[in-house]
């Protein structure tokens, strides 16, 4: 099967409406370049409100089923017959989770990943706005291809790619929104960012697409800059297609998931796991239980 991913980059206004427009204008734009599955950056439909503490911004949180992004994009699968992960803030009660939904072309919702993952650095207070996900990994069985989601910090783990593709994951797909480190002008960790998941995909012999967001915002204590840089790469960690640091941007790529699979089996890093060494991944300290 050849599939064409689409990895895309924009900045957000305070507008929600507006944001949900300029995501269904670049998904249309992909879609229009033969792209299948289409991945727009993490948290789109507002800014990247986790820049402080500010508990006004609970009331972005909808349940995935009343969200007006999930909707929205739902009736563009049907119409463009494309695959839209949606990076979404959702409400499970008194529950608030960092979540992708995960819409299959014509539309439906097949599931919801929750971020596994939890930030609390400057400019990156989700620990205040979100409870660890409680889904554990998935993997999702689409139109064009199994694809494992992942959100942000989630990519700095090798546990996750390396679990989603365990469960049978063919591309892996991370939305992110990372940007300049305030507290410290001098780091700039964009490179950092993506080669981690440039070892994923050489790890796993697999696709992966990675979608930023673009722009300057400030909030709290905090001013970030985006780093942009959308790229993906293809199954050796290669980056075969990258945006820059600040444009509105769509990059796609194709891939032959039949001949991928066929070299990832011959390559033999699943063949040759030991799962019974690992024990040490399953304690935070290392030690032997």
């Amino acid at each position: 099967m050849s599939v064409t991913v689409a990895a895309t980059q924009f900045a957000c206004t305070e507008d929600r409406t507006e944001n949900l427009d300029r995501a269904e204008r670049i998904v249309r734009e992909a879609a229009e370049q033969g792209a299948n599955i289409i991945l727009i950056q993490e948290l789109f439909e507002t800014p990247y409100f986790c820049k402080g503490h500010d508990p006004k911004h609970f009331a972005i949180a909808r349940p995935i089923s009343e969200n007006p992004a999930v909707k929205r994009f739902q009736a563009l699968a049907r119409e463009l017959d494309v695959v839209l992960p949606a990076s979404v803030y959702e409400r499970a009660g008194n529950a608030f989770y960092n979540s992708i939904a995960i819409i299959d072309a014509g539309g439906e919702v097949l599931g919801t990943y929750r971020k596994s993952h939890i930030p609390e650095s400057p400019g990156y207070h989700e620990k205040f706005y979100f409870s660890p996900g409680d889904s554990g990994f998935k993997v999702w069985p689409t139109k064009f291809g199994t694809i494992g989601v992942a959100i942000c910090w989630d990519q700095w783990f090798p546990e996750t790619a390396r679990s989603m593709a365990l469960m049978g994951a063919e591309m892996l797909f991370f939305p992110t929104a990372i940007g300049t480190e305030p507290q410290d002008p001098s780091i700039d960790s964009r490179d950092h960012w993506q080669r981690t998941m440039q070892g994923h995909a050489a790890a796993n012999v697999m696709p992966v697409v990675a979608s930023n967001r673009i722009g300057t915002e400030r909030g709290g204590q905090w001013e970030v800059t985006y780093y942009g840089s959308s790229f993906i790469a293809d199954h050796t960690g290669a980056i075969v297609e990258q945006a820059d640091r600040a444009s509105e941007t769509v990059i796609t790529a194709s891939f032959d998931l039949d001949r991928i699979r066929e070299y990832r089996e011959s390559w033999g890093v699943f063949r040759d796991r030991r799962p019974d060494l690992y024990g040490p991944i399953m304690t935070l300290d290392g030690a032997p239980r």
